[in-house]
C-alpha cells in the first residue's frame, strides 16, 4: 500500500486526520508508528477539536519537519529550504481546498456543540476529512 492509501485507511480506522497523515509516513522517517500516533494526537480536529489549522495540514508539516528540518541553530539554509517546502505544501493544499482552517474546510465549527452535531449529521468525516487526508498525503508523496 502507498502512504496515501495507508493515511486514508488509518483515518477510516478512527485515527484523527493528523495522526493518519503523520503515521503513514512514519516508516520513511525512522519513526515508530506508535510514536507518530502519540505525537500527532493533539492536532486532530484543527488542534484538539478547536477547528483551527486542519489536522491533515499539521500532520503534513510534521512530516516535512521530520524529514527536512534543521537540527543546529546556525543551519539557516536547511531552515529556509524547509520553510520553502512548507509554503509549497500549503499553497497546493489551499489551491485544492481553498482554505487551511478546519472550520472553513468543513463549513462548521466542531469546537462547538452545534458544529459537532452538524459535522456528525452530515457525515463530514467521510465526505470532507477523508479527502483532506488524501490530498495532504498526495502532496507529501511528491514533496518528500
Amino acid at each position: 500500500m502507498s502512504n496515501v492509501e495507508i493515511a486514508v485507511a488509518s483515518f477510516g480506522e478512527g485515527f484523527s486526520c493528523s495522526q493518519a497523515v503523520l503515521s503513514a509516513f512514519a516508516p520513511d522517517l525512522d519513526l515508530e508508528r506508535q510514536t507518530a500516533l502519540r505525537l500527532a494526537s493533539a492536532f486532530g480536529g484543527g488542534m484538539a477539536r478547536m477547528a483551527q489549522t486542519c489536522g491533515a495540514v499539521t500532520g503534513a508539516l510534521m512530516v516535512i519537519g521530520l524529514k527536512h528540518g534543521h537540527v543546529t541553530a546556525e543551519d539557516r539554509a536547511t531552515k529556509e529550504m524547509t520553510y520553502a517546502l512548507v509554503r509549497q505544501f500549503v499553497d497546493e493544499f489551499r489551491a485544492r481546498n481553498s482554505a487551511l482552517l478546519c472550520r472553513d474546510l468543513l463549513g462548521c465549527d466542531i469546537g462547538t456543540a452545534e458544529g459537532m452535531q452538524l459535522f456528525r449529521k452530515k457525515g463530514l468525516d467521510t465526505l470532507v476529512c477523508s479527502r483532506l487526508v488524501r490530498d495532504a498525503a498526495e502532496i507529501l508523496e511528491r514533496l518528500v
